[in-house]
This record gives C-alpha cells, structure tokens and sequence, in this order.
C-alpha cells in the first residue's frame, strides 16, 4: 500500500526517457522532493541502481538520504524500502547509493550499472568531477539527473547544461510560483525580500545567477579562469574552522609576478574533527607544507597537528581583518581557479555595508561570505604582517 502525491506539474517530464534531465531556478520551487518522489516511484516500478552524488560528502548526512527517508514515508512505501545508515534498497532489488565526487573519485570510477545518476546542488560540481562521472554513467538508456540553484553563470554546471545547452538535455527552469505545495511562510519571505534586496530576490527566489556590485569588496580585483600550476610555485595553505552551519574549509593559494593564484579549495558543514583531514588531503600537498589556521579552535589544531599535519594558528590584532583585504587588493590581479567555486562566490558576494535609506556604500565589511576568504587570509599571514614581497614558504622537510 502506498499514499498518493501529487508531483508538480513542471516535473511530469522526469517520467520520460531523457539522457540528461536538468532542472535549476530559485527556491522554494520544489525541485529535491520532486526529484526524490520521482526515483522512489521508479524504483518501486523496476529494479533501478540509482547514485545519489554531490560534489562534497563528508558524511551521509550531507547527502539527500534523510530526504529519500521523509519521502518514502509520505509515500506510505515503509514496506518496500530498507533504510539503512548507509543506503536504501527496495523489495525488488532497487538500490540508492550516496558518494561524493570530490573525495571518492576512484570509487565513482568503479561503479557498475548505474540506472540514474541525481546529482544535487550541482552549481557546485567542477569540470574534473563531471569528467569523472559522465563517463562512468553509461549503462544503456541510463539518465542522469540534474538539480541545483545557480550561483554564478562563469559555474562549470551553469556553462556546460544551460549555456551550451545539447540536443539530449531536457532542461527547466523552475520557481517558487510553479510549485502548488509553496507555504505562505516562504511567501512573506519573497515579499519581504523583494521590497529589502531586489536584487538578492532575483538570485534566490528567482534563480538569477549572482550579479556584480559595487559593494563589492574585491570588485575588478579578480577573475575566474583555468590555468596550470606552475611546478616550481611555492604554496600557502590556510584553514578556517566551521561551527554549527558554517563550513570547515582549506584552500591553497600562490603567488607569480605580483599575481595572487588559488587552485585549490576543499569544504563542508558538520564536518567532525576527525574527518578534518579528508578535506586537508583534498588539496595537493597538503602535508609538505604548514597551513595556517583560525587561532579560535586550538583544540582543532592540536588535533589535526597529532595526525601529522604541520598547521599553526594564525595571529590576530585588531584591524587585522582590514589588514588582510588591503593587502589582498594590492596584488595586481586575482585569480580563482574555476574549479574553486565556492572561493569565487564568496568573491562575488563579500561586500561592504550599504545604507539601506541612501544607498552608501559604508566603510564596514558585512559578516559574511566569508570563510574561504578568512582561510585565505590566514594562508598569507605572514606577508600581511611584514607587508612586503612574499617570502619563501617553509617546506617540510625540504
């Protein structure tokens, strides 16, 4: 026995045979449930391998499995499907599995007879991960499944699904105003967002790619591109710890002629200490060189320093946070490595204070958007402090 749902009629389509089935806009548009009753309904239909994925998945919890378990139970399907910490089967053989891209991609690689892929939050999923998993999707007449919220149109997801859009693609753009189940709660939010932030409306509830300010802190400061890491670069490493829905995240950064690069980032929420270092091992090199740390969690570094890692706290003064963006902005030019996503947003989004009667633009830096900045600006501490040309970075070992 199972209950009826009523899918939004936008996501009738998701029960046709497409390759690719993508599916973006703003919030609240309903798109992860959709997705989720879909697959449920299908895999009680027939035997389906379905492959749940994001670009970063430290833990189950960061996958859509608590999702799949509120729907299975909406749908009265408590019988058919075995939850387990780890996966859901169904009676007839149907399976979910979770991996993130970043941190398993050889386990991707190995997988066999994927029916459909879903691939959530996708806005954040880099070139290298979808070359890793297209390929690995290809059982005959299998699908894979696109959901996200875009950020900016320079993403690899935005560029490669609805720029350069293909033949094979079912591609929809859908809104809060196209799903029937929008609660009058988020409605008053829309509202209210609309007449405080037109344009922070646009981009959340309207699914508008993020636009440029002049709030901006590090507005024509820095571009995103693809660029080779010179072999010879000397690397700086920094770290900013999260705290509840914060992220923990590292990044990796040089510098070459005055030009500030960053190539690598790793990051996630509810990230536990002792999974810390799957996101330190992300990034290349990691353990040759000190990174540099939030001197707020000394009990982080300390445990993360008994795993052998070389990282230090960074020291803070007051205006140091100042400090560090002046001496960031003084470098010629800025540039994100685009499989840095979240790096670049932040770079979009940071931004001083605006008076909400005038429209100043005030000297205070708003607080946030703002930790793989924060973990930037610890990796380059040590220049910030003498305020001259960068000095050679301490290898270990060397």
């Amino acid at each position: 026995m199972s209950n009826r749902v009523q899918i939004p009629k936008p996501f009738k389509p998701l029960f046709k045979p497409s390759r690719y089935k993508v599916y973006y806009g703003g919030r609240g548009a309903g798109k992860s449930w959709s997705f989720a009753f879909a697959l449920l309904i299908m895999g009680v239909q027939s035997k389906k391998r379905i492959l749940c994925t994001r670009e970063i998945q430290g833990s189950i919890r960061q996958s859509v499995h608590q999702l799949l378990t509120t729907c299975i139970e909406t749908l009265g399907l408590e019988r058919f499907y075995r939850i387990t910490r780890d996966n859901i089967t169904g009676a007839n053989g149907t399976e979910f599995i979770f991996h993130g891209l970043r941190h398993d991609p050889m386990q991707i690689k190995s997988l066999e007879g994927i029916d459909i892929c879903w691939v959530e939050e996708a806005q954040k999923i880099t070139h290298e991960s979808w070359d890793i998993l297209i390929p690995t999707i290809r059982k005959r007449n299998s699908e894979i499944w696109i959901s996200f919220n875009p950020n900016l149109d320079t993403d690899p997801t935005y560029q490669k699904f609805v720029i350069n859009r293909r033949d094979d693609i079912l591609l929809r753009k859908v809104n809060y105003d196209q799903n029937p189940f929008f609660t009058p709660e988020l409605q008053d939010e829309v509202d209210h967002l609309k007449q405080l932030d037109h344009e922070e409306y646009l981009h959340i509830w309207e699914g508008e790619c993020k636009k440029y300010s002049s709030s901006q802190i590090f507005r024509n400061k820095f571009r995103i591109t693809s660029f080779e890491t010179p072999v010879d670069a000397t690397f700086y490493y920094g770290l900013d710890w999260g705290f509840s829905q914060d992220p923990t995240v590292i990044l990796r950064c040089f510098v070459v002629n005055d030009e500030l690069y960053i190539d690598h980032e790793a990051g996630g929420v509810q990230i536990e200490l002792d999974h810390t270092y799957r996101l330190i091992d992300a990034i290349p090199d990691a353990k040759k060189y000190i990174i540099r740390a939030d001197s707020a969690r000394p009990e982080s570094i300390s445990f993360v320093r008994r795993q052998g890692y070389h990282i230090e706290s960074v020291h803070k003064w007051s205006g140091s946070i100042e400090d560090g963006i002046e001496f960031i902005r003084s470098f010629k030019q800025i540039n994100l490595h685009e499989r840095c996503i979240e790096t670049a947003s932040e770079f979009v989004k940071y931004s001083y204070k605006v008076d909400r009667l005038t429209g100043d633009i005030l000297p205070v830096i708003v607080d946030e958007h703002n930790h793989y900045i924060d973990a930037l600006r610890y990796a380059l501490q040590p220049m910030i402090k003498m305020r001259g040309k960068p000095r050679v970075a301490k290898v270990i070992g060397a």
